[in-house]
């Protein structure tokens, strides 16, 4: 599998090269992009124009500015030569001759018009605050000044705007480094010219362009790039690499721009290694070398991805086979797929035929059905006027017994007031007749007392033996005065007994008050109770709806909650009820609570297990008394379709229509549990009454509520004991409002209750305190009685010879004469009066007896009134039972019927659904003659065979995919390994091709160099050599003072400081003749020479500059640059050491003249 993926890997690079022109590699084309050297003649002049034997190398890598090389060297075409590494440090008579005769300066070049620096501007970059704006000049520019001035930090502003890393000027690893301490920013401001032909987008940017960089404190930085206006034209990298790429500014290249770090490291190095890999570096040679490398290595590892693909397409040769054999050995099978395909015809259509005939006999059905209904309509219409019939003869009984009731209703106040009076008058003839019995009573003791007194009187004369008189006037005194003792005594004791029985009456009537007091302060407490609970429910509602209910219903709920998410319910049971259910009137709310009572209380659980694990719960919140109720009900998403058994009203909502209940288990629920949609609800009682029973209730309705809570059927009426509404009340700052009112009323009542209660325990015991207080009297008083009853006794049974004072016993019994009389006439009074009340009641009991006859002959004719009612509504109910029978026939027989229809219809469209389908299998009808079963048979036994088939041989069209994927990867191989070594053979002529040319150009530099090394040697009559050795990758250098004929060569080592300095000046001119760059920027490259090197060195490079006017030199130096010839080409800024606190660096110009644009 990994030599399949290199080998994959290969055939892409395959791919992606063969876009590149067939004479360049793409890493060439990088390279040659990287290189910066441009044709100094056009696409028809040689890469380095001199010598005339150096071949065109790389036309299409050359830029696109054309310019004049120092010395300007003519164009000679020559035959194309071979050379190797050896022959590179030789230059034949002719090659010098060329050089020779091209050495000779010009100056017809024009000032430069692109990527010149126009001026730099720094601030808080390294240690300076302000340095700038310095204005250079298009040529030559000397940045003069002594260390710590500022000039090393202008060069290193240069390169770090221009895009170039931290570590290429050799100042510091990161950017950060190049902020002043203090501060948290650093800005460059870099202007770069952009003029003529080979203009940057010269229509957005203009003349010039201005990069600003901004780099922060942790070593980030941002562009900005301006236009000649100031305007922002864009911030991104790339346009500033693209605008780099068309001037040819290379920032990194030590031709470009030299510092000192940089001199020191490779110039001034004693290693050749070193100044080889300066030269190679400043050429952009050794990039070039390392592309060719990659390429090189990429064709390695290309030609083992090629041996790897061969291998592989070997293997899927021998896979291709093996697959093509193995589809040959199962060819056999295709028969049997036939015939297969032709019963799976048959069998779309033997489908079809037994659905065609599936649909006869509901057809049959369906008439015949439909023929039944006429019979039940005309049997449903008998039994409806049957049922008229019935129920105008119970409107009219009832209507008589009405009248009747209406009667008896009448007389019934009199009846009433009749024995009332009754009554009282008998109470008064009783009275009356007592009073005449005490007197008949009085009377006869008197005729007693009168009959012993005369007979005493008569012993008393007859009595032969007198006592004496005094003795016994004596005792009969005692004993009178005794006896009216005893009178006074009984008396009293009838006054005590009369006060202790009204005492007894009123210690039992203040203990009936207070039953009665206690029985309605118990009544108050409890009423009170429930409203303070219930108005600390609603308080608490306010923040939770769900403490209505209860106060533990919401931690029930959150345990419930917590249940679920743990998985202890099938589902999740769902309560209160109440909580899910709105009102669409609010003036139903007492109606609709007292219809559900205490189901919005109840939960709904969908199983019996759910069910037991509620009541788990709620057993932790309701240790005892009272608990939510709980029904089992299965759970559905839908309502139950009531609506042929639902009440339906023109005016007057049912309970189900009055409802929001957006939660189906609830509804369903309360259809079961209560039948709310049977149920009407009426506002008015009066209007309730009217319906329900002043007519016959509307159809389906069992029972209506009114707004007032009363419960209205057919013929009750129940009031409803509940004034305001519990649960359901939307208003809760209303119900607060009024319980609070009625909590006040009831604690105002229970007040005053108490304080009655209080004031009749104190009457009570007082009553009692009394009473025993008479009691204790009483029983003193009987003693006493019973004391002088005694001594009566005694005195009257004293045998001793009795008075025969007759006169007294005779006054005495005058006396009692007299008194008998009186009760005489007393008698006769009250037996009068007792006649005349008797006569009144009389008169009362005769009125009485005859409104009761009067009613009694109501109650008759009521009777058989009611019998003939309660047989009218045993013939309504007869009636309306067999209509409703009928009606129910009919009902299951329209839905039989509907059922039937929607079953053809089904089957209608199901019978198209499998004509269509079988059209799309076989399009032409087939009449089969066999069932669904046979063919079904068939198929399995063919199917069957075939998959036996297949588990032996395995499937057919599995096997013709792999055959055709095995056919498809061995094509895609075997063209990726063909495309691939076509590749590689384009790729070993290109590269062979491309390195020679790639040799023959390092020589023409190599020649460029050394001829210009040594004409510049001349200039001072030194002599000296440069050996190339590109084997061993080494620059040896030697030079020798004075006349060449007289002194030997020697190492730069053994030269003076300033004759070093002259010679490496002359070696960077060398190389500033061969490589191409707007600019060139030198750092103190005359700090080692002496005034006549300097000097010399100095003209030279000044005499360059005037040759190369299109190109812009940057020389920072320490010494004075007095001694300068005046010339408007030659620009001198001079940086002063910086003041104490002073922030920004002036410079003075000798020569101000400015270029015209």
């Amino acid at each position: 599998m990994r030599a399949q993926e290199r080998f994959l890997f290969a055939a892409a690079t395959y791919e992606w090269l063969a876009v590149q022109p067939p004479g360049l590699s793409s890493a060439e084309s990088n390279a040659g992009a990287r290189s910066g050297f441009k044709s100094s003649t056009g696409h028809n002049g040689s890469c380095c124009a001199s010598p005339p034997s150096c071949p065109r190398v790389f036309p299409e890598l050359m830029g696109k500015r054309k310019e004049e090389s120092f010395p300007k060297p003519g164009y000679h075409k020559r035959p194309r030569q071979e050379y190797t590494d050896e022959s590179d440090d030789e230059l034949d008579e002719e090659e010098c001759s060329q050089l020779q005769s091209d050495s000779n300066p010009s100056s017809q070049s024009t000032s430069g018009e692109v990527g010149i620096i126009e001026s730099i501007q720094l601030k808080n970059f390294m240690c300076h605050s302000m340095l700038g704006p310095f204005r250079f000049g298009s040529n030559v520019n000397f940045v003069v000044g002594n260390n710590g001035s500022g000039k090393s930090a202008v060069l290193t502003a240069l390169i770090v705007g221009l895009g170039g890393k931290a570590t290429t000027t050799n100042r510091g690893s990161s950017l950060k480094v190049f902020v002043k301490d203090g501060q948290t920013s650093a800005d460059v401001s870099i202007t770069l010219r952009n003029r003529g032909k080979d203009a940057f987008k010269p229509d957005v940017y203009g003349s010039s362009i201005t990069v600003n960089q901004h780099i922060n404190m942790d070593g980030s930085r941002s562009y900005k790039l301006k236009s000649k206006t100031g305007t922002l034209i864009s911030s991104k990298k790339e346009e500033l690499t693209a605008i780099l790429d068309h001037f040819n500014i290379q920032v990194d290249n030590p031709v470009s721009v030299l510092t000192q770090e940089m001199s020191k490291h490779f110039l001034q190095s004693k290693n050749e290694g070193d100044k080889y890999k300066f030269f190679m570096k400043a050429t952009q040679l050794e990039q070039m070398k390392t592309d060719y490398s990659y390429i090189m290595e990429t064709k390695s590892r290309t030609h083992d991805q090629i041996e790897q693909g061969v291998g592989l397409l070997q293997e899927r040769r021998q896979d291709l086979v093996e697959k093509e054999e193995r589809y040959k050995s199962i060819a056999f099978v295709s028969e049997m797929q036939n015939n297969l395909e032709d019963l799976k015809h048959k069998m779309a259509w033997a489908v079809v035929n037994e659905t065609e005939k599936e649909m006869k006999p509901i057809k049959v059905s369906i008439d015949n059905e439909e023929g039944r209904t006429d019979k039940h309509d005309q049997k449903l219409k008998e039994w409806q006027v049957k049922l008229n019939e019935a129920e105008e003869k119970y409107k009219a009984i009832q209507d008589k017994l009405e009248k009747i009731s209406e009667e008896a209703q009448a007389l019934q106040p009199q009846c009433v007031c009749l024995k009332a009076d009754v009554q009282a008058k008998r109470k008064a003839y009783n009275e009356a007749e007592a009073r005449y019995n005490r007197s008949r009573t009085e009377l006869k003791q008197l005729e007693k007392d009168d009959e012993q007194l005369w007979k005493r009187i008569e012993e008393l004369k007859t009595s032969a033996d007198q006592v004496s008189e005094y003795e016994k006037l004596e005792r009969q005194k005692k004993i009178a005065q005794l006896k009216e003792q005893l009178r006074m005594v009984h008396d009293q004791e009838i006054m005590l007994v009369q006060e202790m029985d009204q005492f007894q009456q009123a210690i039992y009537k203040c203990k009936e008050d207070h039953g009665r007091l206690k029985r309605e302060e118990i009544d108050v407490k409890q009423a009170l109770d429930s409203n303070q609970r219930l108005l600390k429910e609603l308080t608490d509602s306010k923040t939770n709806r769900l403490k209505r209910f209860g106060q533990h219903v919401p931690v029930l709920i959150e345990a419930i909650e917590d249940a679920h998410r743990k998985g202890h319910f099938i589902h999740k049971p769902i309560g209160p009820l109440g909580a899910f259910i709105c009102l669409k009137d609010a003036e139903l709310t007492l109606a609709v609570e007292t219809c559900l009572k205490s189901l919005l209380q109840a939960f709904c659980c969908d199983n019996h297990r759910d069910e037991r694990t509620l009541q788990t719960l709620m057993s932790k919140f309701y240790t005892s008394g009272y608990r939510p109720q709980i029904i089992v009900s299965r759970f559905r998403n839908e309502v139950y379709d009531v609506k042929h058994r639902a009440v339906h009203h023109p005016e007057f909502p049912s309970v189900l229509t009055a409802l929001e209940i957006d939660n189906a288990v609830i509804a369903n629920c309360l259809i079961d549990m209560r039948s709310i949609e049977t149920i009407l609800l009426i506002k008015s009682n009066q209007q309730a009454r009217l319906v329900m029973q002043k007519n016959r209730p509307p159809k389906n309705c069992r029972e209506a509520f009114t707004a007032e809570g009363d419960q209205v059927f057919e013929r009750r009426y129940y009031s409803s004991d509940n004034t305001r509404p519990k649960y359901l009340s939307k208003d809760v700052e209303a119900e607060i409002s009024h319980l609070q009112k009625e909590v006040e009323n009831k604690m105002s009542q229970l007040s005053s209750s108490q304080h009655c209660l209080r004031a009749t325990e104190n009457e009570t015991r007082q009553n009692e305190e009394y009473l025993n207080h008479h009691r204790r009297k009483q029983k003193e008083l009987q003693f006493k009685i019973r004391r002088l009853n005694i001594e009566i006794t005694d005195l009257e049974n004293v045998e001793e010879p009795q008075s025969v004072d007759i006169s007294t016993l005779e006054d005495e019994a005058q006396e009692n004469r007299h008194k008998m009389e009186s009760v005489k006439q007393d008698m006769q009074q009250q037996r009068g009066k007792m006649e005349e009340l008797k006569n009144i009641l009389r008169v009362a009991e005769h009125k009485l007896e005859e409104i009761k006859e009067k009613l009694h002959q109501v109650e008759e004719i009521a009777s058989p009134v009611k019998d003939e009612l309660n047989q009218a509504d045993l013939e309504v109910e007869e009636s309306k039972r067999h209509w409703q029978h009928y009606e129910e026939k009919q009902k299951k027989l329209l839905a039989s019927i509907k059922k039937l229809k929607e079953e053809l219809a089904a089957k209608e469209k199901e019978l198209k659904e499998r004509i269509a389908q079988a059209t799309q299998i076989y399009p032409q009808r087939i009449e089969v003659n066999r069932t669904v079963k046979s063919l079904d048979t068939e198929m399995n036994r063919l199917r069957d065979k075939i998959n036996s088939e297949r588990d032996h041989h395995g499937n057919r069209e599995e096997i013709l995919k792999q055959l055709l994927e095995a056919r498809e990867k061995y094509h895609d191989a075997e063209g990726k390994v063909k495309n691939l070594k076509k590749f590689i053979k384009l790729l070993d002529q290109i590269m062979t091709q491309r390195y020679k040319m790639y040799q023959q150009f390092r020589r023409c530099l190599t020649l460029r160099c050394k001829f210009y090394f040594d004409f510049l040697l001349r200039q001072r009559s030194y002599s000296g050599k440069m050996s190339f050795d590109h084997k061993n990758e080494t620059l040896a250098i030697t030079v020798q003072p004075g006349d060449i004929n007289k002194a030997a060569l020697n190492d730069m080592r053994s030269l003076s400081g300033g004759e070093r300095s002259f010679s490496t000046v002359c070696f960077i001119l060398s190389l500033w003749s061969i490589a191409e760059s707007p600019f060139r920027c030198l750092d103190e490259f005359d700090v080692f020479m002496d005034m006549v090197n300097r000097r010399i060195s100095m003209d030279m490079m000044l005499k360059m500059a005037d040759s190369q006017r299109h190109r812009q030199f940057i020389l920072l130096t320490p010494q004075s640059m007095s001694s300068l010839p005046t010339s408007s080409l030659i620009r001198i800024l001079r940086m002063q050491d910086p003041e104490r606190g002073q922030t920004t660096l002036n410079f003075q110009h000798r020569h101000q003249e400015e270029e015209e644009d």
